[in-house]
């Protein structure tokens, strides 16, 4: 029986099944299979050239401060987009499936570069190997950004089944990686504790998950109430978790009512990319999603360097990191930096290595003598 088959068949049983607390270990069961499933499809093991590798075109370098990728079905405007954003000419027709391989594009906007990737329309049934779309989507994972271009006369269905194609390859949009503590051990069992009084999982479903992963001893400790689902993420442990924003292109074809509803959703952003309609709302917004921190650098006697700042990712932004992003030896000779800016009380301030910078800082650093 092929894995596609056997995937059919779990998914059936689970709609089948009823939810309820007798159920619980059962359909944690079949979820961990289907996880499980899945990632064979996604790394086949078997060697040789049956489909297999990455695909022509896919291996683009990584280019700049911040990676963004375009992910819809074809014909939404990727390629309209990309172009009028980045001035990089992606062939753009009216008939479906004109972007055959990826293309890149830069673009600049205060001070950082950051790379748009324009990729091929995936189609329903890509997290199963269909058309181009595991290559698609594995270039997708390694984003800091993902923008689902959707065509506004298109059902909202386009939007869902996105999701699920992107949620099967395992990456999560807009979540925090879930808080529990996952750890195995040489025996005494599966021990489970929660924070929370009557969470939704009990220690059956969490014994049904680990027996199928063979975890016979482990602790797990959750700090919030999560799903079955959050459980299977942790323990695969090859989940990337990507904010993403829901780009509404063609506009023009709609009424203003309409597109009042639709400024309303979270992580919404309407644009029209033939007209060049709220273009720079949609790079603002990704700016902003981003959470990248310009760190401008000050030799000693000179003023700042405001037209080169380094760009680092909020929650990896501390003088270490800084260092290390302009070479790898400065922490070897790293006595302590000085910081102008709204990190710091003092107008320069003496800190460590583990100080953690804000946007539009001024650092200088210090070297051993």
């Amino acid at each position: 029986m092929s894995i596609m088959q056997k995937i059919k068949d779990i998914e059936d049983e689970m709609a089948r099944t009823q939810k309820n607390k007798a159920t619980a270990a059962h359909l944690g069961m079949l979820k961990a299979k289907l996880a499980k499933l899945r990632r064979e499809i996604l790394e086949p093991s078997g060697g040789g050239g049956g489909g297999g590798g990455r695909g022509e075109g896919f291996d683009v370098n990584k280019v700049g401060d911040a990676r963004v990728g375009f992910v819809g079905f074809p014909s939404v405007g990727k390629s309209t987009l990309l172009t009028k954003l980045t001035g990089t000419y992606s062939e753009a027709a009216s008939y479906e499936f004109t972007t055959l391989t990826c293309i890149p594009g830069i673009v600049r906007y205060r001070g950082a570069k950051i790379q748009f990737l324009d990729l091929p329309g995936i189609i329903e049934g890509a997290k199963d190997g269909k058309g181009r779309g595991r290559q698609v989507i594995s270039t997708a994972r390694t984003c800091n950004l993902i923008l689902i271009v959707l065509d506004c006369l298109k059902p909202i269905t386009h939007k869902r089944l996105i999701e699920h194609e992107l949620e099967g390859f395992g990456i999560r949009l807009n979540k925090k990686p879930p808080n529990i503590t996952f750890r195995r051990k040489d025996k005494g069992g599966i021990t489970f504790s929660s924070t929370i009084q009557n969470p939704k999982l009990d220690l059956e479903s969490v014994k049904a998950v680990c027996s199928e992963y063979r975890i016979h001893n482990a602790d797990i400790m959750m700090a919030e109430d999560y799903e079955v689902d959050d459980l299977v993420d942790v323990i695969e442990g090859s989940r990337v978790y990507i904010p993403a924003i829901y780009v509404i292109n063609k506009i023009d074809q709609i009424t203003l009512e309409e597109l009042n509803v639709m400024d309303k959703l979270p992580h919404y952003c309407p644009i029209c990319a033939y007209h060049e309609w709220n273009l720079d709302g949609l790079v603002e917004m990704c700016w902003e999603y981003l959470a990248l921190v310009r760190v401008y650098t000050k030799p000693k006697g000179k003023l700042p360097d405001f037209n080169d700042p380094v760009v680092l990712h909020r929650g990896k932004c501390t003088v270490e990191d800084f260092c290390n992003k302009i070479h790898k030896t400065m922490m070897k000779q790293f006595k302590y930096a000085l910081v102008w800016g709204q990190s710091v009380k003092h107008r320069p301030q003496r800190v460590g290595k583990d100080h953690v910078l804000m946007d539009e800082d001024i650092v200088q650093i210090v070297k051993k003598i």
